[in-house]
Parts: C-alpha cells; sequence; structure tokens
C-alpha cells in the first residue's frame, strides 16, 4: 500500500500502462518537459522518451486528429486536454472522427484512444479552466465516458482504460488532484464500467461522481449525526450507465438525489432520474431530486462557492426527499 495524491495515482497508473505496451503514446500541450499544468505526466518524458511523451502545438484539433492517425496504425495514444474548456476546438474531431470511425469501418478501426479531461470548478480558476462537460460527451453515441473520484480508482481506472479498444473520455476532478489515499498497487480493481457503493445507508440514496463524490461523502457523515441513513453511489461510468447497483440501492431506500456539478439542465441527473423512473416507479418514495450547477456558465473564481454544490444543498435536498 502506497500513499498517493490522486494525481500522481495517475501517473503512476499511466506509467504503468506504458511500461506493459510499447505502443501507448502521451501527447499533449506541456506533457513532457513540464509535466502538465497539473503535472500528472510529471517524469514521463525523461524516462520513455520524446516519441513517446510528445509535447504537442497548442492545438487540440491537431492533437485528436493525429491521435486519430496513430490509433488507425496500432498505437494506444493517451490525449490530455489541459483544461476543461479548452476541448471544444478539438470537438468536432471526436465526435465526427473519434466516436464513429469504428462504426464507419465495420468493427475494423478500432480507435483505443483515451481523453484525458481536467474538469469542474473549486480551484479559483479564471473563465473557460472550470467546466463540466460530461454530458456532452456521454450523448455521443460511440464514446465511452468515465469519471474517477478517488486515488486507488484513479490509478486502476487510467490503465483500464488505455487497455481499452473503444475511445475513451477520462474525466479527472481537478479539485481533488491533491487529496491523498492508499493505494495497492496489487489489487484487484473493479470493471472500469462500474458503479460503486461508497457508504451504505437505508434512509435516501445520493448518485454521485467526480468532485462531488466526496461531497456526498460527508454530507452522509453530516446527516448521520441527525439519524439519517444515506447510501452514497460512485457511478464512476456516465457512459454506459452501470444501473444494477442504483436500482438496487434504489429499492432499498425509495428515495434519489442525483449530485453533480454539471448545470442541473439536460445533465446526467436527468437521464437517470428518467431511468429510476422507467425501472423503480413503484419503489420510489419521493420524486428523484437533482443538485447541480445552475442554470448559467461557471461563474468568475470569487463566487464559485454560490455555485457549486455543497453540503448544505445536498443536505436540503436530502429533507425534501424525506418530507414525502
Amino acid at each position: 500500500m502506497t500513499q498517493m495524491t490522486l494525481a500522481k495515482a495517475l501517473t503512476g497508473g499511466l506509467r504503468r500502462a506504458m511500461d506493459d505496451d510499447a505502443k501507448v503514446l502521451v501527447m499533449g500541450e506541456d506533457v513532457g518537459k513540464l509535466g502538465g499544468v497539473f503535472r500528472v505526466t510529471d517524469g514521463l518524458q525523461k524516462d520513455f522518451g520524446e516519441d513517446r511523451v510528445i509535447d504537442t502545438p497548442l492545438s487540440e484539433s491537431g492533437i485528436l486528429g493525429t491521435a486519430v492517425g496513430l490509433a488507425m496504425r496500432g498505437y494506444r495514444p493517451v490525449c490530455e486536454i489541459q483544461f476543461d474548456g479548452f476541448v471544444y476546438p478539438a470537438y468536432d474531431q471526436i465526435v465526427s472522427q473519434v466516436a464513429k470511425l469504428c462504426f464507419r469501418s465495420l468493427g475494423k478501426l478500432p480507435m483505443p484512444i483515451v481523453i484525458r479531461i481536467p474538469f469542474g470548478g473549486g480551484i479559483g480558476a479564471v473563465e473557460h479552466h472550470s467546466e463540466s462537460p460530461e454530458a456532452q460527451f456521454a450523448h455521443t453515441a460511440g464514446l465511452k465516458v468515465v469519471a474517477c473520484s478517488n486515488p486507488p480508482d484513479a490509478y486502476w481506472m487510467i490503465q483500464q482504460a488505455v487497455r481499452a479498444d473503444d475511445p475513451i473520455v477520462f474525466f479527472e476532478p481537478k479539485r481533488r488532484y491533491w487529496e491523498k489515499a492508499e493505494v495497492d498497487e496489487s489489487a484487484s480493481p473493479p470493471p472500469l464500467f462500474s458503479s460503486q457503493v461508497r457508504r451504505e445507508g437505508t434512509d435516501c440514496t445520493l448518485l454521485a461522481y467526480g468532485p462531488m463524490v466526496k461531497t456526498s461523502l460527508e454530507a452522509a457523515l453530516a446527516a448521520d449525526q441527525e439519524g439519517r441513513s444515506l447510501e452514497v453511489i460512485d457511478l464512476r461510468t456516465l457512459s454506459p450507465l452501470d444501473m444494477g447497483p442504483v436500482l438496487g440501492s434504489v429499492r432499498k431506500t425509495g428515495r434519489v438525489v442525483v449530485v453533480h456539478e454539471a448545470t442541473v439542465n439536460l445533465g446526467l441527473g436527468a437521464e437517470l432520474a428518467a431511468r429510476i423512473t422507467e425501472e423503480c416507479f413503484y419503489a420510489l418514495e419521493a420524486p428523484v431530486l437533482r443538485v447541480g450547477g445552475f442554470d448559467t456558465p461557471y461563474p468568475p473564481s470569487r463566487i464559485e462557492e454560490e455555485y457549486l454544490p455543497d453540503l448544505d444543498r445536498v443536505l436540503d435536498a436530502v429533507d425534501r426527499a424525506l418530507g414525502y
């Protein structure tokens, strides 16, 4: 067991993936000499060379277009998008090429591309440096979308994503990069596309992913002081959704609150609410409630704490769910 930050767990996972397969490449803006703006790729270029850890021009479209060509020739590129708000110049490549080429070629051209995106707020960043675009990619057929929330998951999920033959958008909660936990490098991790129960409870289910998992666990701890038992599920995979643990929990608690940073309108919470209602209508004791960002762009950093879902907003939703 080794104590690691989430960022260093990603570094370790990438290093192990590159050791295991010489076809794995890391590419992006400042990922080499600098080691990335969050130092996730620190030391990789020194150990693997400039041919495998590639500093690219400031062109997200160029990064993904190059990755498509590399994937077609048998490589496994891992592309870093420096900040969530910088992904949009590459959106055409991702949606029009990365997501479709395997289908267009009847499976003859797999696209084993991992697109790493630090996402969410909480670091006091300027405009375009705090976004939550996950629903846009989860809505795109042909892409898989996952989000880690803690160091052990970061370490294992990045390796599993690199080994997959499908294109995977890999969201990393940037405000959690510096949080530490024990990582067992000899463990047997759960499947990549699986949800996990992080805390068991009986009164209400909290569904979260990425940065909001910790917030939900803190809410469950606070609720416990008031005699309320909250179950917390870390979704981990956003497309495909793993509904087994979710539906099992809903049938037990009868109440659900979905928590995400992204705007509530047409967010992951809406899809989860629809599926839960379709499958568990008679088990529900209250409507599925959602806690998320307001229907505005992320605000300036000095007031982003007013925008981001926090303990009080989650507990207020729990109170409303239990009030039915």
